[in-house]
């Protein structure tokens, strides 16, 4: 296997404090941005108006994005380009709709005027999202983080370690949520999914990082759980770095290079990444360490 960096003897468990405050402040960060300013919401859980415009000659999407924009409006597009048509989706109330429309309107007459269009279309789209389908989604969340507690639980035996992975996931998960709300990024359910991909992402690697500390644990069955640790994190450091870095290779390409349609989602799966990468080396296992101090 290819080796990233050499043998190391970092002290995490030393550490662990420090690991915790930094932790406690970016989750702190994030919860007063969200108590302050909220999450903003994007369509599927709100709702607004839809237009439908058809125009004479031909435009890119990109012209269309810029047209809303210089209108000051933030905007969902589809576009039908065998009719030279787009879809333009705005939040906002159903008693809204037709002010909405006229703004989208008149943002098209400005950004171009050369070029006519007609209104095909009108209406309001209720959430994608509904209050039921959200109370679904949280059981469903939930009831998997549970068995994953129990799965940890149950392949190393002590729910210790698997209470220790769900919190290291929700800590990364978390983190990414504070990071979309101070920077006011739209929540959709590509959001939605990207925030589930950080979690099975972050649970993926603890366990990797938990199975050597088992192996780790019949081979030196006398070794302070401390030492036992740090030996397990140094040994799996470089294969974690490597998986990590070619992830955030292609996330951070897509953030700078993939365009406005998947950049609010790039951005998310960047924070989660490397929220990911810290956790699993820095919460994950001080945790457990930290947890079977106490109990003695």
């Amino acid at each position: 296997m290819m080796v990233l960096i050499g043998k190391t003897s970092i002290d995490f468990i030393g550490k662990r404090y420090m690991f915790f405050a930094v932790s406690a402040l970016l989750i702190a960060a994030g919860a007063a941005s969200m108590a302050v300013k909220g999450l903003n919401l994007g369509l599927d859980f709100t709702g607004g108006t839809l237009l439908q415009v058809r125009f004479e000659q031909k435009v890119t999407t990109a012209q269309v994005r810029e047209a809303m924009t210089k209108a000051g409006l933030e905007t969902s597009i589809q576009s039908f380009t065998d009719r030279n048509a787009y879809q333009i989706k705005i939040k906002g109330t159903q008693e809204k709709v037709n002010e909405m429309s006229e703004k989208i309107m008149a943002g098209f007459a400005a950004s171009f005027p050369g070029n006519a269009f007609t209104e095909e279309k009108r209406d309001y789209v209720g959430p994608v999202v509904g209050r039921d389908l959200a109370k679904k989604a949280l059981f469903a969340f939930i009831l998997s983080l549970f068995g994953i507690i129990v799965y940890v639980a149950f392949r190393f035996a002590n729910p210790v370690w698997g209470a220790a992975g769900v919190l290291a996931l929700l800590h990364d998960v978390f983190i990414a949520a504070g990071a979309l709300s101070i920077t006011n990024r739209e929540i959709d359910l590509v959001i939605v999914a990207a925030l589930l991909t950080i979690a099975g992402y972050s649970i993926n690697d603890t366990i990797v990082i938990f199975d050597r500390m088992r192996e780790n644990l019949r081979v030196f069955p006398k070794m302070p759980l401390g030492q036992l640790v740090n030996t397990s994190v140094n040994e799996t450091l470089s294969r974690t770095l490597l998986t990590n870095l070619t992830v955030l290779a292609v996330v951070s390409i897509l953030f700078v290079f993939g365009g406005e349609v998947i950049n609010n989602f790039a951005f998310c799966m960047l924070v989660g990444s490397i929220c990911g990468t810290y956790s699993t080396i820095a919460i994950a296992t001080p945790l457990v360490y930290q947890w079977a101090k106490k109990g003695k």
